[in-house]
């Protein structure tokens, strides 16, 4: 019996341990928002909760509510925590398939465009942008077209408008390109110095680099092409439905939304807005 009632006691504490601990959660998000100005009141759940126990144990610290005071007094940890939040999980034509989707079905479509304009959401270090400069350049289509690429982290926007990139990732890279229809050499548009390759200039020539967060600003222009993948796996239904608002309100009637491989249009309020233009490749195209 006394067993019995010491396992119902542990478990008692561990469920109030944690619902406390999400309590806890709660109060810091708001504060950060409130303080801050960042909102992450809508992500989801189990991403914030790994990334704030992680940042614990960085600072050695044992609660959540001991992070939340360093995080209003010390702007330094907020910028770790910001860090933890901001994922930059990235690299040069990513999932080729898309790539080539895109090269193959997606900018034939837009040829009689005058100008093209392409949103790339959460760039992070900017590889799949300058993937995309590179499919435009040898689709002809480059000089027309106005890429803007936007995170809201901007120290992985200081670095993606460096165009430099680690030589050991040019294997990968160079395979994803191929896999991806590229047609040149791929090392023909970098050089190497060192351990790093900086990519031509000229790929940078019509990228516009520029701080954006989709969970708090608003649209900014009207783009024929909108590439957000794999930044709302991180967001509740909420918040997912909030993006898609405001990436439907983004993109010109016919326009093409690229989506992550984890994620999809069905489901969420803006569903009968578009047809699925290729369903393998989360790709999307806006009817009315």
């Amino acid at each position: 019996m006394g067993t019995a009632i010491t396992d119902q006691f542990n478990k008692i504490r561990d469920n109030h341990h944690s619902e406390l601990e999400k309590i806890e959660i709660e109060l810091l998000l708001e504060g950060i928002y409130r303080y801050y100005g960042f909102d992450f009141r809508n992500y989801a759940f189990p991403f914030l909760q790994r990334r704030i126990l992680h940042c614990m144990g960085a600072e050695k610290l044992t609660s959540v509510s001991a992070l939340q005071e360093k995080v209003f007094r010390d702007s330094a940890v907020m910028k770790k925590l910001f860090a933890e939040f901001s994922v930059n999980v990235t690299e040069m034509f990513r999932n080729p398939s898309f790539f080539l989707a895109l090269r193959t079905k997606v900018l034939p479509m837009l040829r009689e465009c005058n100008n093209i304009r392409i949103w790339h959401v959460g760039c992070a270090s900017g590889e799949e942008v300058y993937s995309m400069a590179i499919l435009l350049h040898e689709e002809g289509l480059y000089e027309k077209t106005t890429i803007y690429a936007t995170d809201m982290n901007a120290k992985v926007l200081k670095k993606a408008k460096q165009g430099t990139f680690p030589l050991e990732r040019m294997q990968t890279y160079t395979k994803n390109y191929f896999q991806s229809g590229g047609k040149r050499a791929f090392s023909e548009y970098y050089t190497v110095q060192q351990e790093q390759v900086i990519f031509q200039p000229f790929l940078r020539e019509n990228i516009v680099f520029a701080q954006h967060n989709v969970v708090t600003d608003h649209s900014f222009n009207e783009f024929h092409i909108i590439i957000c993948r794999n930044v709302m796996i991180y967001f509740n239904k909420i918040l997912q439905n909030h993006v898609h608002r405001l990436l439907y309100d983004s993109l010109s009637v016919s326009g093409f939304l690229g989506l992550g491989e984890r994620e999809e249009v069905q489901f969420t309020s803006y569903a009968d807005y578009y047809n699925e233009f290729d369903s393998k490749e989360r790709l999307y195209r806006k009817i009315k």
